[in-house]
């Protein structure tokens, strides 16, 4: 089982550093990460590992949406089967 994490906001020192750690926290696997600036928008799709997650995945959404509202970023959390669901034609 496998999730997706999309970061979008103001540039800021610490972004993949504080997500990554709340992922570690929760015993879920960084599998690909993707990031760019664009001038001073910060943009990250991270596909993460939850198999083994040691908490809901809807606890690790509420805190990664709470470290988004702190550091003024937009943080979206979405199970890979919600995320094919709506990409299927």
């Amino acid at each position: 089982m496998r999730a997706i994490i999309t970061v979008i906001g103001k540039d800021q020192v610490g972004i993949v550093a504080k997500i990554s750690t709340i992922c570690a926290k929760y015993d879920a696997n960084i599998l690909d990460i993707n990031q760019t600036l664009l001038q001073e928008i910060f943009t990250m799709t991270m596909l993460i590992d939850i198999k083994n997650i040691s908490k809901e995945l809807g606890v690790l959404k509420e805190e990664l949406e709470e470290v988004g509202k702190e550091m003024e970023l937009k943080i979206h959390v979405m199970h890979e089967d919600i995320f094919n669901s709506m990409h299927r034609i």
